[in-house]
């Protein structure tokens, strides 16, 4: 069962039943027929369609921000950034898909010889609830630009979003099965992941997720990206500028309520200058009011779910317990819905489970570091290696870390965020594969090498 629960209120909003086994068949069916037309357009129509797709989305913007808000729980400007980001990644992909697409010509002892990039069918893909629209998008559109059609099974608590983004598609004038909405349990989704009809699967969510979608991938042969988890550190150097510093961590920590995969989560401070952080960090956290995420002067969202607060208490609970102390926050707002009080801990260390884990909420972790190489150390010493980002008015000094560290992306003095322009994904425990970009819509097509005498 797909169901909505206002986190901001904890109220039922509605239910959405789960698919049977002869219908997800049926659509199936479908989606095939669907494939073999959609693959035969040419590029520059695929590319009208997603142009008007853009427009609708800018078009319905108040519309889908609200639905975010009310069923996740984001701030309503977040939201509505959400469906601007959402727009520009089809328009990106309208503008240069088919440069993309294109024939490389190689040379080889051939009288022509090159690589023709061709679709490979239906990508499943398995989405999460922090970025419900933006998410789908991020794959959705490389994936129908270059050919494929699209299968979406979503989070169960953002059935609206997931069916909303299917009218998007289909308004914009994708023909039907292109891009389709499956309400499945996920116990339905390694059956989907084996149909015949698809091709690869893609999955944004939780490492243990991203275990069991790649190891069914590989059991029927399938291609697969995984985008899982991150502990993403904010390297802070002696000679940072301590202002800017602060006002990305409280971007890069608490935007979407510090659930985000590429959020902040590990605060590395080199001793010199960790309390003068800590101390205006500390007072940057105390703006952070919270409230209905529709009142556009709210500056703290509520959590997801009820669950997911719980879990991150739990972690924190454990952390103070093993000695890390509590700057501001480490409890659940008593109020109605699903706050978590915006929280510093200072003094983790590798012996506290948080170091070593995703900290999905709006939890800052402050981790103490000689000197600059003892940072990057302790930056390399997560599981998880998705992003980072290094604070320096050196920057020949912070490149040359940021180069170092283990993870898909680096930021010098920027908080990491996501771009159509730049390849997206990580590496150890944080997935494998890339979205956006050059890269991102190669991903899923075939390379074929023609050879011609």
């Amino acid at each position: 069962m797909y169901q909505t629960i206002n986190p901001a209120t904890a109220q039922w909003v509605g239910d959405f039943p789960t698919w049977d086994d002869a219908r997800i068949e049926s659509v199936m069916q479908r989606v095939q027929a669907a494939w073999v037309g959609w693959s035969a357009e040419a590029p520059a129509q695929r590319a009208t369609v997603l142009t008007e797709a853009a427009q609708i989305l800018e078009q319905k913007k108040p519309h889908l921000a609200t639905l975010i808000s009310l069923e996740m729980g984001k701030l309503i400007a977040e939201a509505r950034a959400e469906i601007d980001k959402c727009a520009w990644v089809c328009r990106y992909y309208a503008q240069h898909g088919v440069a993309f697409l294109s024939d490389d010509s190689i040379a080889t002892d051939a009288g022509r010889s090159y690589v023709h990039y061709q679709p490979l069918g239906a990508v499943l893909a398995v989405m999460p609830w922090n970025f419900p629209i933006w998410q789908v998008f991020r794959f959705a559109a490389p994936a129908l630009m270059a050919g494929n059609v699209g299968i979406l099974k979503h989070a169960s608590n953002v059935p609206q979003c997931a069916l909303a983004i299917e009218d998007v598609f289909r308004d914009a004038g994708c023909p039907q099965g292109v891009f389709t909405t499956m309400l499945i349990d996920s116990r339905q989704v390694a059956q989907l992941i084996g149909h015949p009809a698809v091709a690869a699967v893609t999955l944004t969510g939780s490492e243990n997720a991203g275990r069991q979608v790649a190891a069914t991938a590989a059991q029927h042969l399938k291609k697969s990206v995984l985008e899982l988890g991150g502990s993403d550190a904010f390297i802070v150097l002696e000679d940072a500028d301590l202002d800017a510093a602060v006002h990305g961590a409280l971007l890069s920590r608490f935007m979407n309520c510090g659930q985000s995969c590429i959020a902040a989560k590990r605060f590395i401070v080199v001793d010199e200058v960790a309390d003068a952080f800590v101390e205006a960090f500390h007072g940057a956290v105390q703006t952070l009011t919270p409230g209905d995420p529709l009142d556009a002067s709210t500056r703290l969202a509520p959590m997801a779910r009820a669950d997911l607060r719980d879990q991150v208490h739990y972690q924190v609970s454990e952390a103070l317990h093993h000695g890390a102390h509590a700057v501001t926050g480490c409890q659940p707002l008593q109020r109605k819905g699903f706050y978590y009080a915006p929280s510093i801990l200072d003094g983790v260390n590798g012996s506290m489970r948080v170091y070593h884990e995703e900290v999905f909420g709006p939890v800052a972790l402050i981790v103490r570091a000689r000197d600059a190489q003892q940072a990057l150390a302790l930056a390399n010493s997560s599981r998880f290696g998705l992003s980072g980002s290094v604070w320096s008015t050196d920057i020949s000094k912070a490149e040359n870390i940021a180069v170092q560290l283990q993870s898909g992306a680096a930021f010098v003095n920027g908080i990491v965020k996501s771009d159509p322009r730049l390849p997206f994904g990580g590496i150890k425990a944080s997935g494998y594969g890339r979205e956006l970009s050059l890269l991102g819509i190669r991903e899923f097509i075939n390379a074929k090498s023609i050879w011609i005498k």
